[in-house]
């Protein structure tokens, strides 16, 4: 069986990507590792990404290929250039970073793309990295993650839904849903807009039972 790593920054995180791999591919043996004081850390110390965080992350993947992981998914998309030095450590085995795969797939479709997020960093963080030329509209789904955070999904889920709408009024033909903790709001976006909706967990799992099978 083949054994992946899933390391996680935000414990919102943990159960959906868990949910998808229960769902797409439930033959892979799956660990979780945990360390919700890395986004804490750096948003407090000021001192970005530094050796010192690097290290950090080094050591989590070290384990995790210790233990006999296959595959490394990072699921917190802050840490970029640390999971990039991961990645050059450990070529021999894939080891993605959170919107990876699902970029990969929305480079392979065709009309103006919707990208929603409920951390507004993340629109600012996360358009670049997609292929340039993508015709790219943005939108933030304001009050969702701290809907979420209140345990209140079922708010979380309609306002990214109402966003979805949204974008297909602005032209996008296709939704793009920028964090792990949206998969779940799926469902209500492709029921409100009509338009197809990627997620980064869905993405990410079909890309490692890809890659790990090569």
């Amino acid at each position: 069986m083949t054994r992946i790593a899933l390391i996680h920054a935000l414990s919102h995180s943990v159960a959906p990507i868990n949910e998808a791999f229960a769902r797409d591919w439930p033959e892979a043996v799956r660990m979780n590792l945990l360390d919700d004081s890395l986004s804490a850390d750096l948003a407090r110390n000021g001192k970005g990404l530094d050796a010192a965080m690097h290290e950090r992350f080094q050591r989590l993947a070290q384990y995790a290929v210790d233990t006999g992981a296959q595959g490394i998914l990072f699921t917190c998309s802050a840490f970029g250039p640390c999971i990039e030095a991961v990645a050059r450590r450990h070529a021999g085995i894939p080891v993605l970073k959170p919107n990876e795969a699902m970029i990969d797939e929305t480079a392979q479709g065709q009309g103006r793309l919707g990208l929603i997020a409920t951390f507004a960093p993340t629109l600012a963080s996360m358009p670049p990295e997609f292929p340039q030329g993508t015709a790219l509209e943005t939108a933030l789904a304001e009050g969702a993650l701290d809907a979420l955070n209140a345990g209140d999904v079922q708010r979380h889920d309609a306002l990214i839904a109402a966003q979805a709408v949204a974008l297909r009024e602005r032209g996008c033909t296709r939704i793009a849903l920028a964090q792990f903790s949206m998969a779940r709001a799926r469902a209500a976006c492709e029921a409100a807009s009509g338009l197809p909706v990627l997620t980064t967990v869905d993405s990410a799992v079909r890309a490692l039972r890809r890659r790990t099978a090569q």
